[in-house]
């Protein structure tokens, strides 16, 4: 089953652990972050994206490869996106936010070590500070 077009639909089937893992991307992480976003603050959203995206991973038989680090790392990229105020729909903010369906982004910011590192995995780690 492929992410509805209706968000709140969407939302609904993401933390209700109706979707199918195998049709599950990285576009559809982001869509999902999107739209809650949208509705809540991040730190509202991220305990809730977290637990339904762990569900997710579990089913897929795949507990591991949740990613704390990676997770919040993508929604306060998109919630910082979306608080430069010009998202318009889902559509419009893929476009004008390119860079944010490469899931290698956030090594713009973090080494690949520490963002590869199990402390980075089990919780949120900051960027190290580069020089």
């Amino acid at each position: 089953m492929m992410l509805p077009d209706d968000g709140d639909l969407a939302i609904a089937q993401f933390c209700g652990g109706t979707l199918d893992p195998a049709r599950f991307h990285h576009r559809d992480h982001v869509r999902i972050a999107f739209e809650m976003l949208r509705r809540a603050p991040l730190l509202t959203v991220a305990p809730v994206y977290a637990e339904a995206l762990r569900g997710l991973a579990a089913r897929a038989g795949r507990p591991g490869a949740y990613h704390e680090t990676i997770t919040v790392g993508f929604l306060a990229l998109v919630g910082e996106r979306l608080g430069q105020g010009e998202a318009g729909d889902f559509a419009q903010f893929e476009r004008n936010h390119g860079d944010l369906f490469d899931k290698s982004v956030l090594l713009r910011w973090y080494d690949a070590e520490r963002l590869g590192s199990s402390a980075a995995r089990r919780s949120f780690v900051l960027p190290a500070p580069r020089c």
